[in-house]
């Protein structure tokens, strides 16, 4: 197939996201995954639209979609709450039978009627018919879809956390040496490595050898029990193997020969910091496919803010940046899960009583989040909009 003139192709939907190159393998065409309750809700809506109550009050009757655009923002323009996605696909879901993918060049036109809105990919009364410039094999279709956010927000976060236990780090392979006994290393340095006694770092078909450099597990403590959730250790940079560790004979000066420890060679491939000696190597994770499909959680969530991501000396976290919550895996989080950010409401004394006693201030909402990474007991959360800065203590909750 050499051009597309006539194409029906996908609505807004289930806003998925491809990460970075260097994060992700080469995407084929693929079937997105879409929950049984997304597709009900669809249909459901698909009958005769949404109420016009629902959209967003600045709702364009018509939109070409730009280079640049992101679903979640295209979402955001015609929906009062963007992840009600479903309701937005089930506008068009007669003829559009997959949600998956939209793309620039495309216009969408809002039909409102008899108290309720579908969205189309044709003028009202028109055929539901999308027409694209032509494209060349080589072009992938699939790699011209907007993503679910802007990629480079979230892209350097997908694998710089790490939460482990007190004890990983610990056990984990240690630089011990540079060449020209330099005390700081950067990108394109020479450093030399060593693993513990019953794991050396070895250089051998399937053995691993792409690290990335972590230092200073710091602890995630619970904001309300106090309870220690996790260690999150500092990222430093990446680091590939060249020679494993191995021995050496040496004079002993007795006629003899004795053998020496020789640590393995690693070549810093890119730093975030500089990295220097006693700083320690975790396996690199693997490259996969990471798709999002923003949706409130079904099970009930009060989470709080636990620490803002790489920002020790800064108290409040503002628009795209990340921060950790005290519920993980184990609590039902998932990447895609929205909430709603709600300020710690403030303890403060009544002047105005002759007690002076003291009052708590109602928690107010303060924005949304996406969830993007979780452990076991801790989850990173991307804040996608804010009214007031986000600080530790402050609960996520599942949005209205």
């Amino acid at each position: 197939m050499t051009a597309f003139t006539s194409v029906r192709r996908t609505a807004l939907g289930a806003l998925s996201i491809i990460a970075g190159a260097m994060l992700v393998a080469p995407v084929q065409a693929q079937n997105y995954p879409i929950s049984g309750g997304q597709r009900a809700t669809a249909q459901q809506v698909s009958e005769r639209g949404i109420p016009l109550s629902e959209l967003a009050p600045n709702a364009p009757d018509r939109y070409t979609v730009k280079r640049g655009d992101t679903l979640w923002g295209i979402s955001g323009m015609y929906l009062l709450r963007p992840y009600r996605w479903p309701e937005l696909w089930g506008m068009n879901l007669k003829a559009i039978p997959n949600p998956h993918l939209i793309f620039p060049g495309q216009t969408l036109y809002l039909d409102k009627e008899g108290g309720y809105a579908r969205l189309r990919t044709s003028p009202p009364g028109a055929s539901e018919t999308v027409r694209v410039s032509p494209r060349t094999r080589s072009d992938s279709l699939l790699g011209t879809a907007l993503p679910t956010l802007k990629p480079h927000l979230i892209e350097p976060f997908l694998v710089e956390p790490v939460v482990v236990d007190a004890s990983v780090l610990e056990r984990a392979p240690r630089i011990v040496a540079t060449t020209e006994e330099r005390v700081l290393m950067a990108q394109g340095d020479r450093a030399y490595a060593r693993g513990i006694e019953s794991a050396p770092l070895r250089v051998a078909p399937g053995e691993q050898r792409y690290y990335r450099v972590y230092r200073n597990a710091k602890p995630l403590k619970d904001p309300v029990s106090g309870d220690i959730l996790g260690y999150e250790a500092q990222y430093l940079g990446k680091a590939e193997l060249i020679r494993g560790e191995t021995t050496e004979d040496v004079p002993d000066g007795k006629g003899g020969f004795t053998k020496d420890k020789v640590p393995a060679t690693v070549d810093i491939s890119g730093t975030k910091e500089e990295i220097r000696a006693g700083d320690r190597l975790l396996a690199e994770p693997g490259r996969g496919f990471v798709s999002y499909t923003p949706r409130a959680p079904e099970r009930t969530v009060d989470a709080r803010v636990v620490s803002i991501y790489g920002e020790s000396a800064v108290a409040y976290a503002a628009q795209n940046q990340v921060v950790s919550i005290n519920m993980g895996a184990r609590d039902g989080m998932e990447p895609g899960h929205v909430l709603s950010i709600l300020t710690k409401g403030e303890r403060i004394k009544d002047a105005t009583s002759d007690s002076k006693e003291m009052i708590k201030l109602p928690s107010e909402t303060n924005g949304m989040a996406m969830v993007f990474r979780t452990f076991d007991r801790v989850s990173y959360v991307l804040i996608l909009d804010v009214r007031n800065g986000v600080r530790v203590g402050d609960r996520l909750v599942n949005p209205e």
